[in-house]
């Protein structure tokens, strides 16, 4: 029985097998940045990285398809990688931060200038507004921003007031206001 686990795994060398498995991942970690991009509407990028995931697909999985059926290893491999892909694709995108979000913070009326102005303090533009809580006055603080600053705002609304509650929202589309040069050359 032994023998023929063994046997099954021999038949895709190991080279082969580590080459599908690190092309895979690296396709669908690029797909995955590429429908976030996309989404986001950063659509140079988007195509740039649609070029690169169309060209890895090509050559690989015509590769693993050529030889499934003497080595259904291959599939095994391949599907593997494209999990694996996937998982590693979120990890980059969520640390790349790509896109803006808005961020809503409900504060009592007492500690809301102490919040604006330490989120002022670390250059963050804020937007408050009076708001009437069941009990209390409240103060609903509004920080627009980009994605990858998300943790650093919240740690400075909770180490200033940590009794606010705080939501965070992705933004689709934005109109209005100041857009720099960059962006929308990205775009």
């Amino acid at each position: 029985m032994w023998e023929t686990i063994v046997e099954f795994l021999g038949t895709v060398p190991i080279w082969e097998m580590l080459l599908i498995l690190v092309v895979k991942v690296i396709e669908v970690s690029v797909s995955t940045l590429r429908i976030i991009f996309i989404g986001k509407g950063l659509r140079k990028p988007g195509a740039l990285l649609a070029l690169v995931e169309i060209l890895l697909w090509v050559f690989m999985a015509s590769s693993v398809i050529t030889g499934i059926a003497e080595t259904p290893l291959k599939g095994i491999y391949y599907s593997i990688g494209f999990a694996l892909g996937v998982y590693l694709g979120s990890i980059i995108e969520d640390r790349i931060g790509v896109g803006k979000i808005l961020v809503q913070a409900i504060i009592m009326k007492e500690e809301a200038k102490n919040v604006t102005n330490a989120l002022r303090d670390a250059g963050y533009a804020v937007t408050s507004i009076n708001a009437h809580g069941k009990y209390n006055e409240r103060e609903v603080l509004m920080i627009f921003a980009n994605r990858k600053n998300k943790r650093n705002i919240i740690d400075i609304i909770n180490d200033t007031d940590d009794d606010a509650f705080v939501v965070t929202n992705d933004v689709s589309m934005v109109s209005g206001g100041f857009v720099s040069p960059w962006r929308r050359l990205i775009k």
